[in-house]
């Protein structure tokens, strides 16, 4: 007979209920009684906000203070890191692995047509779905998860580019722009969010804001980069021999001849730093904005909040910049939730989780039946005592067959062609020393190696088409 788990115990539980409520017709018109969601994503948020401690120079106090609301998960890891299939996962709930969608070209909608995205479960169950900003990749946005979508504007430029100087990289830029805070597309994506927190609904909301700073370019008003004044850059530390002891696929996806080596050579890296710094900032003050608005609302004490970041970012350790790696900096991002008569404000969670475990949180904390598809679990234990014991580690995967599970003491990566990293997080915070080929360290990858995805599937096609679904119909009231 088969051992049943805290965790599968839970989740049976949790599966009557929904049969439940999903065939009562009187629950689904009460679901005015249920709570609203705010869902906050920020685009290329490591860990460098204050409440995390990435970075010592950061000023982040409208996201620190949101954390300081509810519970902060220190350790919390995206399905994949880049944009398109880190959202993709997070909104279906469905795992890189599983679903092919690996990397950024890939239409995530095209591989997963039947998925039902997270917005989309929410709107059949009596919710209003709003979305405005980025949340998924902006080459695939998906009509069929809202009721009403703003899509991402533009932003100023510079009067001339690169400004840094480094030729041929693309968005690879960072610099003021001569412009205020309302011209900027984040704000204007704020303000609309704001607009609907201002209204009345005879519906509970799911209302998403997707802020795209401090994704590349670091484009942002003078004055935030005013405040990290550029001879008081702190720069990251980094190990000058950190690839020594990395297998060739780990080095081929640092690729340190690359925007590391230009970086160097034309002497940008304090200006890039700022220019994350900055760009942070900004993003910290739109946040900032929006929650001074829900507070001011009608909703403020029947809303959850979340904010989350859909991956972290390089700044030149392992020398590597940008995502693209299954190293800690590429990995963890921000995560925090704020639910009323569930946290308690001063949270902190240290066990590690996975974006994936969004979809069935906000499912359960909303009373939302589930599928059997989910790759995630219900964080809604560690929402109510984030000292409670979990046993699960998180999986990131960057491309099929490259995977690192992450647990509360280490990282271990496992490479296509069967390479392997092990860093020892007690003992490593950077993740200099790789461990892998310790015999003593024998037992614990096997230990970590059990929790490696049992099927890769192949990759999804890359875009050539961007059909669209049908809009999803409005639920009824």
């Amino acid at each position: 007979m088969p051992v049943i788990t805290k965790h599968m115990r839970s989740r049976l539980l949790f599966i009557a209920a929904a049969t439940l409520l999903s065939s009562s017709t009187d629950m689904v018109v009460a679901a005015e009684k249920r709570p609203n969601v705010l869902f906050i994503a920020v685009d290329d948020l490591n860990d460098w906000i204050g409440c995390l401690g990435g970075h010592s120079q950061t000023c982040s106090p409208h996201i620190d203070a949101l954390a300081k609301r509810g519970v902060l998960f220190e350790r919390a890891y995206c399905a994949a890191p880049a944009c398109n299939p880190s959202r993709a996962a997070l909104m279906t709930g469905i795992a890189p692995y599983k679903s092919g969608v690996y990397h950024n070209p890939q239409a995530w909608r095209t591989a997963m047509p039947d998925a039902v995205t997270l917005p989309q479960l929410f709107m059949r169950h009596g919710y209003h779905a709003w979305g405005c900003g980025k949340i998924y990749h902006g080459a695939f946005p998906d009509d069929a998860s809202w009721e009403e979508y703003q899509k991402k504007g533009n932003d100023p430029k510079p009067k001339k580019t690169p400004v840094n100087g480094i030729p041929k990289t693309a968005h690879f830029d960072w610099g003021p722009v001569d412009a205020t805070n309302e011209a900027m597309n984040d704000h204007r994506m704020v303000d609309w969010a704001i607009e609907k927190l201002q209204q009345e609904h005879d519906q509970p909301f799911f209302l998403a804001c997707g802020i795209y700073r401090p994704h590349l370019p670091w484009y942002v008003p003078q004055k935030y980069f005013d405040m990290y004044p550029l001879d008081e850059i702190e720069l990251p530390k980094v190990n000058d021999d950190d690839l020594s002891d990395i297998p060739p696929a780990g080095v081929r996806i640092a690729k340190p001849q690359g925007d590391h080596k230009k970086v160097l050579a034309t002497d940008q890296w304090k200006q890039a730093v700022q220019g994350y710094l900055a760009s942070v900032t900004f993003a910290d003050d739109q946040v900032g904005r929006l929650i001074a608005a829900l507070d001011a609302s009608d909703h403020a004490k029947n809303t959850i909040v979340i904010l989350w970041g859909d991956h972290g970012w390089h700044l030149g350790e392992k020398h590597h910049w940008r995502k693209f790696s299954l190293w800690e900096e590429a990995d963890r991002a921000p995560l925090m939730m704020v639910v009323p008569n569930t946290t308690k404000a001063g949270g902190r969670c240290a066990s590690p989780v996975s974006f994936m475990d969004i979809y069935p949180t906000l499912a359960e904390l909303c009373g939302l039946p589930l599928g059997e598809h989910l790759d995630g679990v219900s964080l809604q234990e560690l929402l109510a005592d984030p000292q409670v014991d979990w046993d699960r580690p998180a999986i990131t995967t960057h491309g099929r067959n490259n995977h690192a599970v992450r647990s509360q003491r280490w990282r271990y990566i496992r490479y296509e062609d069967g390479s392997e990293e092990l860093y020892d997080h007690n003992n490593d915070e950077y993740e200099w020393t790789n461990l892998a080929t310790d015999p003593a360290q024998e037992s614990d990858k096997k230990d970590l190696a059990k929790w490696l995805p049992k099927v890769n599937v192949p990759n999804s096609p890359y875009a050539s088409s961007k059909k669209q679904p049908a809009k999803e119909p409005k639920a009824n009231k």
